[in-house]
C-alpha cells in the first residue's frame, strides 16, 4: 500500500482514533520516504489526549487495529519513546494524518 492510500484509509476511519483518544497521528519512516518494500511495516507516531489513560493493553489494541485497518504490520510509537538521537529527524519527516 502506498503512502497516500495509508493516509486516506486512516483519515476515513476517524472513529477508531476517537475510540482510543488519539490527539495526533503521523506516518514516518520508509513509507514516507518512498523506500518501503513488500515486507516493510508502517511506522506511526501517535499522541493521546492529555486526560486519556492509555495503558499497555489499549496501546497494543490500537496498534493491532491500525494494522488490521491498513493490512500491513504497524510499528507504533509515541514521541516520548523515540530515541533522542533520532527524534528530530523522525519529527521532521513525519507526515501528519490526523
Amino acid at each position: 500500500m502506498k503512502k497516500q492510500q495509508i493516509i486516506e484509509t486512516i483519515r476515513c476511519n476517524r472513529a477508531l482514533l476517537e475510540e482510543f483518544s488519539v490527539k495526533s497521528l503521523s506516518v514516518f519512516g520508509s513509507v514516507v520516504r518512498g523506500e518501503a518494500r513488500p515486507e516493510s511495516d508502517v511506522d506511526i507516531l501517535v499522541e493521546f489526549d492529555a486526560e486519556a489513560e492509555i495503558g499497555l493493553f489499549e496501546f497494543v489494541r490500537l496498534k493491532n487495529a491500525l494494522s488490521d485497518l491498513i493490512g500491513i504490520p504497524v510499528d507504533l510509537a509515541t514521541p516520548d519513546a523515540l530515541h533522542p538521537a533520532l527524534k528530530d529527524d523522525i519529527l521532521r519527516e513525519a507526515v501528519h494524518v490526523a
